[in-house]
């Protein structure tokens, strides 16, 4: 430590840090405050990647591709002529009930389309076998049985499920309720 008197001030009260040997460890203090800094800030931006990535993921219907024909016979529920909107619930699950509102909303109001709500606790087979990591979970299957579009995490919009559909469907859908416009939202 350089200072007029010669003395370092934390020297002067707590004496030079010394390792096992006796020796002074001041360069491999340097050494690990150097290494700790580039740990935390490597988890910190780890866990900003993360975050914006589930942020990013969260509630937006993906492709995907599978058929589960299978799964629909085992739950002895049937499939819609045109699409089934699936979801995944668990009884504890907060945004689970906005997204069933959602759900059951656009199916009654779009020919050919069935809302199917599974309790995820109550169905872990299945759910292990559709990789279902979290609640709420919506499938789209179409009217084949394939499994089309998945989204988990925070609820979709309305519109959004309107806009999916109608991307799968052939021929397009047409709302019973008459209501074009897509600017509805989970509410």
């Amino acid at each position: 430590c350089i200072s007029s008197a010669g003395i370092c001030p934390r020297e002067s009260i707590v004496g030079p840090r010394r390792g096992l040997d006796g020796k002074s460890r001041g360069l491999s203090d340097a050494v690990e405050a150097v290494t700790g800094m580039w740990v935390l800030s490597v988890a910190t931006v780890a866990a900003l990647g993360l975050g914006v990535l589930m942020r990013v993921r969260d509630g937006r219907f993906r492709p995907v591709d599978g058929g589960l024909r299978a799964e629909f016979a085992s739950l002895g529920e049937t499939m819609g002529e045109r699409a089934t909107l699936l979801q995944f619930s668990t009884a504890f699950c907060a945004p689970c009930r906005s997204t069933r509102r959602v759900l059951a909303g656009v199916a009654e109001v779009v020919p050919g389309v069935r809302h199917v709500e599974v309790d995820a606790e109550a169905h872990l087979d299945l759910v292990r076998r559709l990789g279902i990591r979290r609640t709420p979970t919506v499938l789209i299957v179409d009217g084949h049985g394939r499994e089309v579009r998945r989204a988990s995490g925070a609820p979709p919009t309305r519109a959004a499920v309107f806009a999916t559909l109608e991307e799968i469907v052939s021929g397009g859908i047409n709302r019973a309720d008459g209501d074009p416009s897509d600017s509805s939202s989970a509410g």
